[in-house]
C-alpha cells in the first residue's frame, strides 16, 4: 500500500521556523516532523511513501537525497576518491520526492500524482500531523464499510478553559479540555482509487469539494480516534511536542 504525504504548504502560523525550511522537516527529537510521520506508517509495515512537494520543496528532496549517507559511517578512501559505507542505519523506504507546484491546492497535489498510484487503496496523510493511529486498524475499517473514502475523526481540545462553578466560586477548572461533543477531520486518510475522479485542478482543496460530494453520496467514512493529539500550528505547539519526546511521553511514537 502506498502513501501520499502532503508537505508542499507554507506552514505562515509558525514562519520563526518555516523561513528557513519547510514545515514538514521542522524537527522534533532530532528528525523532522516528517520522519516521525512516516515512522508511524512503517511501523504498520507501510514503507512506500509519495511526498508532494510544494514550498522549498528542494529542501525535502536534500532530506532524502542526503538520509542514506547522514545516517551511516562513512570511511573515506583518499587514495582513489571514493568513500565506503561500512555501517547503515536507513529505513525500508521506498520514497519518491514530487514537486507539486508551489501554490497547488491539497486537492491539486494528489491529482498531480495520480500516475506514480496503483489501482489500488492508498493512505493519504498530511506532512506535519502526529496521532497513535492504528493504521492496522484504520484499513481495516475502511474495507469493512466499503466507501470509497474514510477519515479519521477526532475531538478536539476546547479553544478556551473552562470553569465550573457554585454560589459563584471556582470550584473546578479545566485548561482546554477536549470537546466530547464535536468530532473534527482528523486527516489520516484511506481512499479508493475513484476518489481522484473528484479532483479538477490545481486549485481543488481537498477537505472542501471532494470530501463534501462524498459525503454527500454516502461515500465518506469516519474512524473514531479518541488518543491524544498534539497540532503543531505554532512555535509552542513545536516546543510541547518537543518536550514530550524529551520526557519519553511522545504519544505518536508507536515504533521500537
Amino acid at each position: 500500500m502506498k502513501v501520499v504525504i502532503l508537505a508542499g504548504g507554507f506552514g505562515t502560523r509558525i514562519s520563526e521556523e518555516t523561513q528557513l525550511k519547510p514545515k514538514p522537516l521542522i524537527e522534533i527529537g532530532g528528525m523532522p516532523i516528517l520522519w516521525h510521520v512516516m515512522k508511524i506508517y512503517s511501523a504498520y509495515d507501510i514503507n512506500d511513501f509519495i511526498i508532494c512537494c510544494g514550498y522549498k520543496g528542494d529542501l525535502i528532496k536534500d532530506y532524502f537525497a542526503n538520509h542514506f549517507i547522514s545516517k551511516s559511517n562513512i570511511k573515506s578512501v583518499t587514495n582513489n576518491n571514493k568513500m565506503k559505507i561500512h555501517q547503515k542505519f536507513v529505513e525500508r523506504w521506498n520514497v519518491k520526492v514530487v514537486d507539486t507546484g508551489l501554490k497547488t491546492m491539497t486537492g491539486g497535489r494528489l491529482k498531480r500524482v495520480k500516475k506514480y498510484l496503483d489501482d489500488g487503496t492508498f493512505c493519504l496523510a498530511y506532512g506535519d500531523d502526529l496521532k497513535s493511529v492504528n493504521i492496522s486498524k484504520l484499513v481495516a475499517f475502511h474495507k469493512n464499510k466499503k466507501t470509497l473514502a474514510t477519515l479519521t475523526a477526532v475531538q478536539p481540545p476546547a479553544q478556551f478553559g473552562i470553569l465550573k462553578l457554585k454560589n459563584d466560586k471556582v470550584i473546578d477548572f479545566k485548561e482546554k479540555p477536549v470537546s466530547y461533543v464535536n468530532w473534527i477531520n482528523g486527516g489520516y486518510y484511506v481512499l479508493e482509487p475513484d476518489v481522484l475522479d473528484y479532483l479538477k485542478d490545481d486549485s481543488t482543496i481537498f477537505e472542501r469539494g471532494p470530501l463534501e460530494k462524498l459525503a454527500q453520496e454516502g461515500q465518506l467514512s469516519a474512524y473514531r480516534y479518541t488518543g491524544l493529539y498534539q497540532p503543531m500550528d505554532t512555535l509552542q505547539d513545536k516546543k510541547n511536542l518537543e518536550q514530550l519526546w524529551n520526557l519519553g511521553k511522545a504519544y505518536w511514537k508507536v515504533w521500537r
